[in-house]
């Protein structure tokens, strides 16, 4: 657990390369070192993929929009890792708000760095 001052801002992960936010208005914050492997993302979602080299689950593109949206929910809900709170997740880049799996139900990140 992480006190306030070492929190992630989710505002943060991924944006000095990202496209703009009213093209892509959402992005994937993957923790890679948490996933098994269970394939759960890629059988929900065309945005994932099974890396036959290391087995683990892997985006197709990090950022998205409203057409996309629905099946990456579905991915990070599916994600079975760190007891079913998953580690794919959905983030509101206009609100920084975390929309899946948000297991605090307060729209803030859950990652565990």
């Amino acid at each position: 657990m992480t006190d306030d001052a070492d929190a992630v801002d989710p505002s943060d992960i991924g944006e000095s390369d990202a496209p703009p936010v009213d093209e892509k208005p959402y992005k994937l914050v993957f923790e890679a070192n948490k996933c098994f492997g269970a394939g759960k993302c890629a059988e929900v979602s065309a945005n994932w993929e099974m890396d036959i080299t290391s087995g683990m689950g892997k985006p197709v593109s990090y950022f998205f929009d409203e057409d996309d949206l629905d099946h990456n929910i579905a991915a990070a809900d599916a994600c079975p890792a760190k007891k079913g709170d998953g580690v794919i997740h959905v983030v509101d880049r206009r609100t920084n708000e975390e929309i899946a799996p948000d297991p605090h139900g307060d729209g803030t990140l859950s990652v565990d760095w």
